[in-house]
């Protein structure tokens, strides 16, 4: 198996159908063996159902349906079930565009065992992100800098690149069930000695957002308190 993306699903009955048709067009399109890993994290509106609909169509499609806790659980269990050389991780809006995986794709052929799009690095191109947002990240990455990752400028961007075992070595010891789950991951990964590469990519905001700048920054900050304190 060449290539496994694993997409974490919550309550995304209005965004799934349209990711999807575009999603299979393009990795139909790409070359190679590869499966599709939907994890539904325990959703309250139609997205399993739209799930499993996907799973009888494409025979390259897994649906796996967890009760809800989080980003990072959700992911955890899809790269679990993982066969792929590579695994992409990527968000189900596909804010950074699937088109942008033959950048990370030519970082790991050059050496690295992680690439994670970035919309910091010299070259992103960002998209619609409204100044509230844009401020959050900038807060969110300096505190990431200060306390566990110097030198990443965006950990958070929901595009991600690893080696296989790579990614099932990570993921197999992740702690963060939330939204912080990225930097546990990196920090992991750099602690084992793997090359962690930031790649730019063009990144288009999406208007429905799961993250809460006001909810989740304050459960974030002290996730990134209790990765510290775990190491």
């Amino acid at each position: 198996m060449d290539l496994s993306v694993v997409v974490p699903c919550y309550n995304e009955e209005a965004r799934l159908p349209a990711s999807l048709a575009r999603l299979a067009s393009f990795l139909e399109g790409h070359g190679g063996s590869f499966e599709l890993i939907l994890v539904d994290d325990g959703s309250a509106d139609r997205t399993l159902e739209i799930i499993r609909e996907a799973e009888r169509r494409f025979p390259y499609v897994r649906a796996l349906a967890l009760p809800h806790r989080g980003k990072g659980a959700a992911l955890a269990e899809g790269v679990r079930c993982s066969r792929g050389r590579l695994v992409l991780l990527s968000d189900a809006d596909f804010s950074t565009p699937i088109e942008e995986l033959s950048r990370l794709e030519e970082a790991i052929a050059e050496g690295a065992d992680v690439a994670i799009g970035s919309r910091a690095a010299p070259g992103a191109r960002e998209v619609d992100q409204p100044l509230h947002r844009r401020l959050m990240g900038k807060t969110f990455n300096l505190l990431v800098q200060a306390l566990l990752l110097p030198g990443i400028w965006d950990t958070q961007c929901g595009f991600k690149l690893f080696r296989g075992p790579v990614a099932r070595q990570l993921f197999a010891q992740l702690h963060t069930a939330g939204f912080a789950f990225d930097v546990e991951v990196l920090y992991r990964a750099r602690r084992s000695g793997h090359r962690v590469c930031e790649v730019p990519v063009r990144w288009i905001n999406s208007p429905s957002s799961r993250v809460s700048p006001l909810r989740d920054a304050r459960s974030m900050a002290l996730d990134l308190l209790r990765i510290r304190l775990r190491r």
